[in-house]
């Protein structure tokens, strides 16, 4: 088994080995690192305003020479429910009242931003964009390849990865139920989602699309990288094991859970942003569970929580803040990129002996 592939060649890298967009998590020296290491670094810009977008690309191109993405979160076109955001309000009065913290006004600018970061990429000649939560519109996708931008989409289910080969997506991310952070279903969207394991996601993914398939979750080191090529994938997308890494943009608190937490630890939930996600189960999320009303959709709870959970980090509180990890945490290092690029490639040739 080679570790270059029809993938590796069409996005121009050395080792098939992708760093997740993790929002919010990413940095520019993170990105440019992975690049740099011969993998595909990607700016977690799920976030990002257009000023901040620019910035962050000016960065990493000022770090590395090499072909890296963006990652964009697909706009939901959900709607602001006055009353479900007012019972929220109320019911997280006593969490900003800990922090000393006004309540928020919500609002709804994720197609504004989607489509001024989709005009930044082109302009700044970004090679790679990768999505989550959806699949764009078919204007944006014919808009990216006319630049000839390559598009990665994301899948958590078969129906899903069809689903972004038929619109001309070119790669597609095969999300197995282990990976940290947002899920990211979006045909069946009920509950937690599409909850299938890598192991399983990845193969049937394979044989029901001509598209180069990706795999994600829990993949952590060289073995994890091996085993997803055996099963058909082409390369490996991995978030948490860059999460621990010196340049990644990662708070100490989650570090610090991460790397002292065990596979029974996480669980999927929609309480920190309005969309389910893996992350280590905590006080907050114990509370939640009592709520007694719909959890108001993402964006608009992702708003709502916000504030709390940048001050409980900033105060070192790991009981009120997302702690975003994958179902390996024991495999988590607290190393350079160099050194974990290094361990995943030695790993891997030794596992082909």
């Amino acid at each position: 088994m080679q570790l270059s592939t029809q993938l590796t060649k069409r996005l121009n890298i050395d080792y098939p080995i992708i760093q997740a967009g993790m929002a919010g998590s990413t940095t520019p020296e993170l990105v440019a690192a992975v690049c740099n290491a011969g993998g595909l670094g990607m700016i977690g810009a799920g976030y990002f305003d257009g000023e901040k977008l620019e910035s962050e690309i000016d960065v990493v191109k000022d770090l590395t020479t090499k072909p890296f993405a963006v990652n964009l979160f697909v706009p939901s076109n959900n709607e602001i429910d006055n009353g479900l955001v007012e019972h929220m309000q109320a019911w997280l009065k006593p969490y900003r009242k800990a922090f000393n913290l006004e309540e928020p006004v919500v609002n709804i600018t994720e197609q504004q931003q989607f489509e001024q970061a989709i005009d930044i990429i082109i302009n700044k000649q970004v090679p790679i964009v990768a999505f989550t939560f959806g699949i764009p519109d078919q204007e944006i996708i014919t808009k990216l390849k006319a630049h000839h931008i390559t598009l990665l989409g994301t899948a958590t289910s078969v129906d899903e990865a069809k689903a972004n080969e038929a619109a001309g997506i070119d790669i597609v991310v095969a999300q197995g139920s282990e990976a940290g952070g947002h899920r990211g279903s979006f045909i069946d969207t009920s509950n937690n989602g599409a909850l299938v394991g890598t192991m399983s996601l990845v193969p049937q993914i394979v044989d029901n699309v001509s598209i180069p398939v990706v795999a994600a979750g829990g993949i952590m080191d060289g073995r994890g990288l091996i085993a997803s090529m055996a099963l058909g994938a082409q390369a490996v997308q991995m978030g948490t094991a860059f999460l621990t890494t010196l340049e990644s943009g990662a708070n100490n608190v989650l570090r610090d859970a991460i790397l002292h937490s065990k596979e029974t630890d996480t669980v999927v939930t929609p309480v920190f942003s309005g969309k389910p996600a893996r992350g280590i189960d905590n006080e907050f999320i114990h509370e939640m569970n009592n709520y007694d009303d719909t959890i108001p959709s993402y964006p608009i709870q992702n708003q709502l929580t916000n504030a709390i959970r940048k001050a409980a980090a900033q105060k070192g509180d790991a009981d009120m803040t997302h702690l975003w990890s994958g179902q390996s945490p024991r495999l988590a290092q607290a190393v350079s990129v160099d050194d974990l690029m290094q361990h995943i490639l030695n790993q891997s040739k030794k596992v082909l002996q």
